[in-house]
């Protein structure tokens, strides 16, 4: 993840995002030229009511290197008519633990690393600067907001009040807020500003989605650092929601986190730590590794509020939501072996089941459970079998787990309407779900209150897990001795196995119903063969027929499409304001995540298969979707979008640049899945 001066041309560098995150919800994220693009991006975006609340505290700390009498600005800004061009002073950008900016202005070299304090809103920025022959100074102009990451200070001015104590600086940015932020540098001089406006600073990535893209920012003041001919210096900036900040060392917080990740990486046994000389390729594969367990650690946040930790759904605006949870699940905790972590987050996911329903979420404003979902319920009895695969864990899943699975079955017989859900059991043994505009499946855009991809009805995905959930129940059941909840879980199992069978396959189409009165092909078919137990069978011809379906109109290096090509209101590519985003999202967008449903689903056809010829060629795809898997997110994760992490969607024709969330956890879940072969 290294990138030199031939490629921090501006058009790269304004492309190129990267992100450090705190395990409570905060975050650290800009470009690699150091530009903000973003009206999420900012050096500290710190959530007030961890992990939601998230406000924007320190958008920049913008560098400027005076030698003798000339001045030479190191930030990258963009207005909308003028764009200060640091960028051409930096020569490199590179990521592994932390991001590190490079910068050569004649004789003089700096570079500056950034880094976040796990567990705190705190952000630390460090230098080390080795001067040339002539006197310099080093001037650092902090950049202040206080305001929710979703909105904008369009046309704002700061009525501010500082407490200077020598370099530490408390401010109290807005009457509106009261909430002081605090600023510290190891050494130097601080001038406070009086009335200092930020104007102006220009969104592209806002102008693209359809928002208002320019912002005022407050400058409290800079501070100064006197550089004397030929020295060399180390100089710490903190910025901070906690007081007490005088004492950090930044190069400390930096050897922290590298200590931090290296336990993880130890813990997750992934990586051969063997002494002998190891091969170029494998260097480059404990190298990859090491990059899916750093972008798997950002979406593991703690929820003070539970006294448990949750997983964040995508960087930089998704709070934790239970469907995304738990189809991150395996790949961001139990492939690394963080099984402690996995039980709080299923304990997490058990709190608030209220009707049956695991919640979809927690409102970011007063932390209100939601349960606008159908699918978050079943897809836990999936991720709960996961739990026991890798654990054999039976007496946690007993006493903590067993009797809220039970509650979830009964409530789903017995009909759910709460928030619109309409869930309940037809007499033909299949579960309907929703109404005309409730979105309780993972399609699930709206837009002025109508639903973009309407599926209310006998979802074909939510009857596989329904099927699933029941068969786990049944299996669970004989372990802890209930032999009559065993015959009861078994009997609706079968009864759901004859009604979908009988009446999901589209046999003129050859392949399931998306639900049932709607033959559109998308890629939710696939639950049908990929869980623990396919309602499908997945040595039959209605399944071989199902995968070429999906393999001939779905299947891409990115992910499958959401809609095949040529069905109505099919788009390739995401992109534009609110309107024409939502009604693109799930209407032939290619997500990565349902890879993972499409390797689970020929993973499940290969037990079945009889014959060696049959069982070679099943295994040759199986391994050439690895290689290319392997070999597309590899160059994603270190060259593409978010350095360092996946996205959540593409396009789906070429270039399919990477477009959502920057940094999506169900894309890194899954995607690393499949690279170790899981």
């Amino acid at each position: 993840m290294r990138f030199t001066k031939e490629n921090l041309n501006l058009e790269n560098g304004l492309n190129k995002e990267w992100i450090v995150t705190n395990g409570i919800g905060g975050y650290s994220s800009g470009t690699i030229i150091g530009a903000n693009t973003r009206k999420y991006h900012g050096l500290l975006v710190a959530p007030l009511t961890p992990p939601a609340r998230r406000f924007l505290i320190l958008s920049k700390l913008d560098e400027s290197v005076q030698i003798e009498d000339k001045r030479y600005d190191l930030y990258t800004n963009v207005g909308k008519e003028y764009i200060s061009k640091g960028y051409e002073y930096q020569e490199e950008f590179s990521k592994e633990y932390v991001p590190i900016f490079k910068y050569k202005i004649g004789d003089m070299q700096i570079t500056k690393i950034i880094c976040m304090e796990y567990g705190r809103n705190t952000v630390g920025v460090y230098y080390k600067i080795k001067n040339g022959k002539s006197k310099a100074k080093l001037t650092l102009a902090p950049i202040i907001n206080f305001r929710d990451f979703h909105s904008i200070n369009a046309d704002h001015y700061f009525k501010s009040k500082q407490y200077i104590d020598k370099n530490k600086v408390k401010l109290i940015v807005d009457e509106n807020s009261q909430t002081p932020i605090y600023m510290n540098l190891s050494e130097g001089s601080y001038i406070e500003h009086e009335n200092d406006i930020f104007k102006n600073m220009f969104y592209i990535e806002e102008e693209k989605r359809g928002f208002y893209p320019e912002e005022n920012h407050l400058v409290p003041g800079v501070y100064e650092v006197e550089i004397e001919p030929r020295e060399e210096k180390e100089i710490s900036f903190v910025c901070s929601l906690e007081e007490n900040i005088e004492q950090i060392d930044v190069k400390q917080l930096i050897n922290n986190e590298i200590i931090r990740l290296g336990e993880l990486f130890n813990q997750s046994l992934l990586i051969d730590n063997r002494k002998e000389k190891k091969t170029k390729k494998e260097l480059e594969k404990d190298e990859l590794i090491k990059s899916y367990l750093i972008a798997a650690d950002n979406f593991v946040v703690y929820r003070p509020n539970f006294g448990l930790h949750t997983i964040i759904a995508g960087y930089p605006w998704f709070l934790d939501w239970g469907r995304d949870s738990l189809i991150s699940f395996e790949g961001i905790v139990l492939i690394p072996k963080r099984f402690d972590i996995a039980k709080e987050v299923l304990k997490t996911l058990v709190r608030d089941i209220k009707f049956g329903l695991v919640p979809n979420g927690y409102s970011g404003y007063d932390n209100r459970p939601l349960y606008n979902s159908v699918d978050a319920s079943l897809l836990l009895f999936e991720q709960v079998q996961k739990y026991i695969d890798y654990t054999g864990d039976y007496k946690f899943v007993q006493e903590e787990l067993y009797e809220k699975l039970e509650e979830i079955i009964e409530n789903y017989i017995k009909g759910i309407d709460v928030d619109d859900n309409n869930i309940y059991l037809d007499s033909d043994n299949l579960i309907v779900s929703g109404t005309e505009n409730t979105q309780n499946t993972w399609m699930d855009a709206k837009y002025d209150g109508i639903a973009i991809t309407p599926r209310s009805g006998k979802a074909v995905e939510i009857n596989s897990l329904w099927y699933n959930a029941n068969k786990i129940m049944e299996a669970l059941s004989k372990k802890f001795g209930n032999s009559l909840n065993a015959k009861k879980y078994k009997k609706i199992a079968q009864e759901c196995k004859s009604s979908f069978e009988s009446k999901f396959y589209n046999a003129k189409r050859k392949c399931l119903y998306d639900v049932l009165g709607d033959n559109k092909i998308r890629p939710n078919q696939l639950f049908a063969l990929s869980l623990t137990y396919p309602v499908i069978d997945t040595n039959s011809e209605e399944a071989k027929n199902i995968i070429k379906t999906v393999e001939k109109k779905l299947v891409n290096a990115y992910g499958l499409k959401t809609l095949a090509k040529g069905e109505e209101n099919y788009v390739e590519v995401y992109e534009g304001d609110g309107k024409k985003r939502d009604s693109s999202y799930h209407q032939g967008i290619t997500w990565p995540w349902l890879l993972g449903l499409y390797y689970d689903a020929l993973k499940n056809m290969l037990k079945k298969t009889k014959g060696k010829q049959a069982k070679e060629e099943l295994e040759g795809k199986i391994n050439k979707l690895v290689e290319k898997t392997t070999k597309t997110f590899e160059k994603e994760i270190n060259e593409s979008g978010c350095i360092g992490s996946i996205a959540e969607l593409y396009d789906s024709t070429k270039p399919q640049l990477p477009k959502g969330a920057t940094a999506q956890a169900w894309s890194v879940a899954q995607i690393f899945r499949i690279i170790l072969k899981r």
